[in-house]
């Protein structure tokens, strides 16, 4: 909307391009797409009557949009009179009523205007507009250092993992995918910030070009998988439970689909049911319907875990407590629990809250949460299944002190060389 108009008698509003019809929209953006969609109707409208062998071609006021309503084809002497819009970020009445005249030159300028009529809602000032400026420039800020991190913590671990012989196991491969579906995380949401924000003259409201929308589209796919790694997690811990630690590698595809080809096969229906059936915009508008299609399996994702946290957490009370458990095998029950019982409600609890309220509800906690606290997700996990591991810890401690026995080794032979020399 643009600014608003002291003597002027109409609202100057953004007119791009008609576009199909809307669906679902961005919040930021519902008010320039409701418009436009207005524009849209009311041009389809000039174009059918102007083909009508019916139509006037003197005299008469033919149908003229406006900007802000369409205002049907008058002959001349007559008036007429259309509501406000009902918008109610834009305007504070959608009761009051707008007056145009059919004249012999034309239309007249609407009568009352359209901001003394409908009463325009306060803009925020300069001052408001700064600090909300300035707030998201510091999220993003927080953000981007949150998933530096990650990105950094991560690589670092699964160099840890790979470089290790002795690391090498079923569980540990699971983590390096876990932690790749993180990196993919943060990565995607990097380019998305690049091709969505990296030139403010661009209208992200209509803007829909095939690089947005990949860049959507992997963005999307990134989040997926986080969470359907995040499942497989679970479901290989419920599995060594039941099978008292007796790994079967034969699992090892079954995870790999789960977690990588699950989240491609929803993504792809996802990709050709919004070019079929809601093709506009960037597909960054969360309020749309078929954003349900991603939103839905990662719901599962995160109940099916939260019903494992639970039978795990039996299961692990139930082995603690039988009396013929020998006190290593508790100790290596709660090694290995302890990490994924706590990223399970971690990752879930604040998505399930969220997923219950529409898009545009707390707005500014759900950015803090998905975008900030999100951010260091990675981090965190890199810390609990890696550094923090005891077996991780022993494996550098050994090889640590495996070179530096080899670096006294070299030196002494070298010194010896030099004396007897």
């Amino acid at each position: 909307l643009g600014s608003q108009p002291n003597h002027s008698s109409l609202i100057v509003l953004p007119t791009p391009s008609p576009s199909p019809k809307v669906r679902g929209t961005h919040p930021d953006c519902s008010i320039v797409l409701h418009f436009q969609e207005r524009e849209a109707e009311c041009q389809e409208r000039i174009r059918s009557e102007r083909q009508s062998p019916a139509f006037p071609r003197q005299g008469g006021c033919p149908t003229e949009w406006d900007g802000v309503s369409c205002w049907p084809a008058l002959p001349p002497g007559q008036a007429r009179a259309v509501a406000c819009p009902d918008i109610p970020h834009v305007f504070k009445e959608s009761e009051g009523l707008i007056q145009r005249n059919c004249t012999e030159q034309g239309w007249s300028l609407p009568s009352p205007p359209y901001h003394s009529a409908c009463q325009l809602e306060t803009l925020g000032s300069s001052n408001d507009t700064e600090a909300t400026a300035r707030h998201f420039v510091t999220m993003k800020v927080l953000y981007t250092c949150g998933y530096s991190t990650s990105l950094a913590a991560l690589l670092l671990a699964i160099g840890i993992f790979s470089c290790f012989r002795k690391l090498h196991c079923t569980r540990n491969s699971i983590h390096i995918h876990f932690f790749t579906s993180f990196v993919l995380r943060g990565c995607a949401v990097f380019v998305k910030d690049g091709v969505l924000f990296s030139d403010e003259s661009i209208d992200h409201c209509t803007m829909s070009t095939v690089t947005c929308k990949a860049a959507i589209a992997f963005f999307q796919y990134s989040v997926l998988a986080n969470f359907c790694w995040l499942l497989v997690e679970g479901l290989y811990l419920q599995t060594l439970l039941l099978l008292t630690f007796t790994c079967d590698r034969s699992y090892t595809w079954g995870y790999i689909l789960i977690g990588w080809g699950v989240p491609m096969a929803t993504v792809g229906v996802w990709v050709l049911t919004r070019l079929q059936y809601d093709n506009h915009g960037c597909w960054d508008d969360y309020s749309s319907p078929y954003w349900w299609v991603i939103k839905a399996p990662i719901l599962l994702a995160i109940f099916v875990n939260f019903l494992i946290f639970l039978n795990v957490t039996r299961m692990l009370a139930q082995k603690i407590w039988c009396p013929d458990l020998s006190r290593t095998h508790k100790q290596q029950y709660l090694r290995l629990t302890k990490s994924t019982l706590l990223l399970i409600p971690l990752f879930g609890v604040h998505y399930v809250v969220f997923a219950l309220f529409p898009e545009h509800v707390g707005v500014d906690a759900r950015l803090y949460f998905e975008l900030v606290l999100g951010s260091y997700q990675g981090f965190l996990v890199a810390l609990l299944y890696c550094f923090l591991n005891g077996e991780v810890q022993a494996e550098i401690r050994r090889n640590w002190g495996k070179w530096q026995r080899s670096m006294e080794s070299n030196v002494f032979n070298l010194a010896t060389q030099d004396f007897t020399a």
